[in-house]
């Protein structure tokens, strides 16, 4: 499990995002309000963005975000008209190393999950091995249930060029509802292709984790879009993703729901 935030906009150093709000994943970090099966996410964090060239980036540290002494500087230096970040807490039997740690990217996205995939290696694993061209699982560096969805996500992506990323979403969701069977999924998942940020709150056998967005938040600029596990200022700016719904994000238009 982990705490993520997302933001879409104006230009801002990441200071704003990741540090300065009230309830920001710094504070989340160690003061969660809304996360289960876990009080702290203290195993890393990772942030990232598009690079003048439209290229992902990330940034990925295995310590907590708080021992990060470079951090302050850097999240002041570094500014983005999108950004994603998280801070994270380990699901047992995923190690705390850096090819575990979110966000991850491939040429085109960055992608991160809160959630996870009850008796993973078991289920799904196997079934998604199969599924996965050599070149795409080839990539898996780490042993997550969080960068297998990436992958299956990639996959689908690579094999119908007219198929919507929403649309890719909303059929993997559903192949890992029939692949786990009876098992719990917690299926928070928020990708960026450069232009949009799409977030989903959704589970399977279970209650949805939390997520929040807002388009009016009057710490961020005018303009600014995010979403995050928890609101990140004053709840009343913020107002919570149905359960089973897929949010875009997009900077020509307001907020689109759409149900899984």
């Amino acid at each position: 499990m982990c705490r993520i935030a997302a933001y879409l906009g104006p230009e801002i150093p990441l200071e704003r995002l990741l540090m300065a709000p009230e309830h920001s994943l710094l504070v989340q970090s160690w003061a969660p309000r809304e996360l289960r099966f876990a009080r702290l996410n203290a195993d890393g964090f990772g942030f990232g963005w598009f690079d003048e060239d439209g290229q992902p980036e990330v940034y990925r540290n295995i310590t907590p975000i708080w021992a990060d002494h470079n951090l302050p500087t850097l999240s002041r230096a570094l500014r983005s008209d999108l950004w994603l970040a998280m801070v994270r807490s380990a699901t047992p039997g995923f190690g705390n190393q850096v090819a575990n740690t979110q966000p991850y990217r491939d040429g085109e996205l960055l992608f991160t999950h809160n959630g996870y995939i009850e008796r993973f290696r078991e289920t799904a694993r196997p079934i998604l091995q199969r599924e996965l061209s050599p070149s795409i699982e080839a990539e898996i560096l780490g042993n997550t249930d969080s960068e297998y969805i990436f992958a299956l996500l990639r996959q689908l992506l690579a094999d119908d060029d007219e198929l919507a990323v929403e649309a890719a979403i909303g059929e993997a969701l559903g192949l890992i509802s029939d692949w786990t069977g009876e098992g719990s999924s917690l299926l928070n998942l928020v990708l960026s292709d450069g232009e949009r940020v799409y977030a989903a709150r959704h589970a399977v056998n279970g209650e949805c984790p939390s997520l929040y967005y807002s388009i009016d938040d009057e710490r961020f600029p005018e303009g600014a879009q995010l979403v995050a596990s928890e609101p990140l200022n004053d709840r009343a700016f913020w107002q919570p993703v149905p359960d089973h719904h897929i949010l875009i994000l997009d900077p020509e238009a307001p907020p689109e729901l759409l149900a899984l």
